[in-house]
This record gives C-alpha cells, sequence and structure tokens, in this order.
C-alpha cells in the first residue's frame, strides 16, 4: 500500500495504491489520522488505483469518517480501532468531510453492499468532488 496527498483548494487528497486489507488499514488510519491531527477537516480519499477492500479496509474507511466527523476513535490494547456504528440520523457530517473519488467497480459494489454508500459520496472526477465540500 502506498499513500501520497495532495492538496485542491481546501480539499486533502489521500492517494491510495494497492489494496486495502488487514495488512495495512491500520497504517491508511494512521495516516488520516495524522492529515486530520495537521489541519485537514475535507478529505477526498482517491481510489482510483485500490482493486480490493477487505473487512479490514471497510473498517478503516469507517473509521476515518468518524474522525473526520469528528468523533474520537477508540482502540483496543493492541492499538486497533473499535468499530462503532455509523448512525444514519447522527452521523450525517462524515459526507460533508469525507468523500471518495474513482473506486473501481468491485469496490464500489462492496461500498454499495455494506452500506458505507449513504455515509460517504462517490465521485467520479476530481474537480467535482472538490467543489462538492
Amino acid at each position: 500500500m502506498q499513500i501520497t496527498f495532495s492538496k485542491q483548494e481546501q480539499v486533502t487528497v489521500m492517494h491510495l495504491m494497492g489494496d486495502i486489507d488487514a495488512s495495512n488499514y491500520t497504517s491508511v488510519i494512521d495516516k488520516a489520522q495524522e492529515a486530520y491531527n495537521d489541519g485537514a477537516r475535507h478529505l477526498l480519499l482517491d481510489l482510483e488505483k485500490v482493486p480490493y477492500v477487505s473487512s479490514a479496509g471497510l473498517m478503516a474507511l469507517h473509521t476515518i469518517a468518524r474522525i473526520f466527523s469528528g468523533q474520537m476513535t477508540q482502540t483496543k490494547d493492541g492499538g486497533r480501532p473499535v468499530f462503532r456504528s455509523l448512525n444514519p440520523k447522527q452521523d450525517t457530517s462524515a459526507k460533508d468531510h469525507v468523500k471518495l473519488l474513482n473506486p473501481q467497480p468491485a469496490v464500489e459494489q462492496v461500498l454499495e453492499v455494506v452500506g458505507l454508500k449513504q455515509f460517504l459520496e462517490v465521485y467520479k472526477d476530481l474537480d467535482t468532488a472538490v467543489k462538492s465540500f
């Protein structure tokens, strides 16, 4: 997994390259947390080069949405994040602060099946995604 960042106006773009799975999901969360700690409040996750997202990867996306919604994350003793559900009535701010760019069809289908697309908007082009914040 390679992670790089760029800035588009007031939006931090997190470019992910490679599978998001149990071997690296905590690194994805940590990098997003660092961006938040450094002042980023609008995050666009570029998933164009992510061919696969495991259940651990879904947890990473979920946790990032919670971080950027201003909700504190809790960790287990081993440092792994504790899964807390997103509530459509309480967690509307996730859509305001975290959005997805160019997920591959298989990844987008998984996001739809597990319900993350109701919390995270998906965009096909960078300009439209940036303007949506």
